[in-house]
């Protein structure tokens, strides 16, 4: 396979981490330790995830792991979700919430309508591919939803005066944090094919795919990536937006600490 690398290839390759140690240590980064843990935590985080496919893709092993290993997926992500912006109230739950929606609907598309066949060699990447792609974009919007209420308390107060129910009041923060999310994807949607060529396409040629073929399932993830996206920033927007408030359309009090 013209796409295979050697143990030795792999090996070699180590030396383009040289380079940001290399820099971190001229220009006194302090972040040479970072590079290689991140490096060595990768290297044993791959070759255990490669092992378990190698059970998971066998055969005569039943496609229920596949599943399981995707909702072992969904959890993970909305556990980083939760490390990765713990100043916003319950946010491994509206991450949970979000990223299940967007498998579903992910799940819902790709094998509902045939697309691809089901299989654990199109579940468990693609499920990868699609919670990898949107986990930036539901934590920006978290971060901005939150944000922009504690910033625009005054403005949302006022709206509640005026008898607007808590998400009426907070729609233009909400308007604002799903601008924050989505628009990355779309300008990287834009750039696709004359900026750079994507790693799934890249990867299905050096494995000797047709370059047609491999833009056709490009396109494919392309699009599922967006519409992921899109149903994770809205579930994650609202989630933390209602979050903001009580039952009786109030700001919430961590809202002034």
């Amino acid at each position: 396979m013209s796409g295979e690398v050697s143990v030795l290839g792999l090996v070699i390759s180590l030396l383009f981490v040289v380079l940001p140690v290399v820099l971190s240590f001229v220009h006194r980064l302090a972040l040479a330790r970072s590079v290689l843990g991140a490096v060595i935590r990768a290297l044993v985080q791959l070759t255990a995830a490669g092992a378990l496919l190698v059970f998971v893709f066998e055969s005569d092993t039943s496609l229920l792991w596949s599943w399981v290993w995707g909702g072992g997926m969904i959890l993970f992500a909305a556990y980083t979700v939760y490390r990765r912006a713990p100043e916003v109230p319950g946010m491994f739950f509206i991450g949970l919430r979000a990223f299940t929606f967007a498998a579903i609907v992910t799940w819902g598309v790709l094998f509902g309508f045939a697309i691809v066949e089901i299989s654990p060699m199109t579940i468990v990447p693609l499920t990868g591919m699609m919670i990898g792609n949107s986990l930036n974009a539901l934590v920006l919007v978290a971060r901005a939803a939150a944000e922009g209420v504690r910033e625009n308390r005054d403005e949302i107060e006022a709206r509640l005066a005026l008898g607007l129910s808590s998400v009426d009041a907070a729609r233009p923060v909400l308007r604002r944090a799903l601008r924050t999310g989505l628009t990355p994807q779309i300008e990287t949607l834009r750039a696709l094919g004359v900026v750079y060529l994507p790693g799934a396409m890249t990867g299905l040629i050096l494995a000797g795919m047709s370059p047609f073929s491999a833009v056709r399932m490009q396109l494919v993830i392309m699009y599922m990536v967006l519409g992921a996206t899109c149903t994770n920033v809205t579930v994650a927007g609202i989630g933390v937006i209602r979050k903001s408030f009580t039952t009786d359309h109030r700001l919430a009090p961590h809202i002034f600490r």
